[in-house]
């Protein structure tokens, strides 16, 4: 999942620098077991002049199809350049 998270966010927001860790291990015994809980960091200058509540709606449109379809949850740390 971690690598299709990379590959839909290049596509979409050709960042810069870009992060994607699986945190499942922090959320043993949630929901799903851990399973599907990612952080994203990502620097883009498609985030330029963008509030970071729009800049995560970009992040999760690119991620379209997969939250709650392998991703559980994700929290985003989202930069421009």
């Amino acid at each position: 999942m971690a690598e299709e998270i990379r590959h839909r966010l290049f596509e979409a927001l050709h960042p810069v620098e870009l992060e994607v860790l699986d945190e499942g291990y922090k959320h043993a015994g949630h929901a799903n077991d851990g399973k599907g809980h990612f952080h994203v960091r990502i620097v883009s200058a498609s985030f330029a002049g963008l509030s970071p509540l729009k800049r995560h709606r970009m992040v999760y449109a690119a991620l379209e199809g997969l939250m709650d379809n392998g991703i559980h949850a994700l929290s985003i740390d989202a930069h421009a350049i």
